[in-house]
């Protein structure tokens, strides 16, 4: 009686928890890098302490791309490493002594910002057709007028001790360009979700 041939091994796939973990990593190390590149750009200035900058316009693409856990974690990591002394933050700057300046409150919101823009496009991506930019544009819009104009303008005034009314006058300056980058970053964040519809899953 002839011995059994032997059954060649069988090769198991990688486990898809190790998988996803892996791409989320990825995304999160990208957009935060992406948002280093949008804040060494030249900021646009306006007569006003802070200048304008594309990082606002980074964290709500973040949000809206990734989603709150993801989007969150992607700017708590672009601010760890900032406040690590890595010049990435506004004018290619980095280190704690940024947490001195003017501009420090809206630098600390951008994770909770993400967060919570990420939140909104977790229900904007439900929405049909046509009206799915103006909803990623209103979830981008809520990180941006919940949380960044709010933490930056309290620490904007407290900084340069302004008064509540002056504090809020010199901030309502970046809210048109706010706007405008709201909508820039829900018209690409669209264009990407239909482009990786896996994305829109996770």
């Amino acid at each position: 009686m002839t011995d059994p041939q032997p059954q060649p091994a069988t090769v198991l796939p990688a486990p898809a928890v190790r998988r996803s973990a892996a791409t989320d990593l990825a995304l999160i190390a990208s957009f935060a890098a992406l948002v280093a590149v949008c804040a060494v750009l030249p900021a646009i200035p306006v007569g006003g302490a802070v200048p304008i900058t594309l990082q606002t316009f980074g964290v709500a693409l973040t949000g809206l791309v990734l989603g709150p856990r993801r989007g969150f974690l992607a700017m708590l990591l672009y601010v760890a490493v900032g406040l690590a002394g890595l010049p990435v933050l506004s004018g290619a700057t980095g280190g704690l002594g940024v947490l001195a300046g003017a501009s420090a409150g809206y630098l600390l919101a951008f994770p909770l910002a993400a967060a919570v823009a990420g939140a909104g496009s977790v229900l904007a991506r439900r929405a049909a057709g046509r009206w799915q930019v103006p909803a990623l544009f209103a979830a981008a819009t809520a990180g941006s007028l919940l949380v960044v104009h709010p933490l930056g303008i309290a620490v904007m005034g407290w900084r340069l001790g302004l008064s509540a009314t002056e504090a809020l006058t010199a901030g309502a300056v970046f809210l048109p360009g706010d706007v405008l980058k709201n909508v820039l970053a829900a018209v690409v964040a669209a264009a990407v979700l239909r482009a990786f519809p896996e994305l829109r899953r996770r």
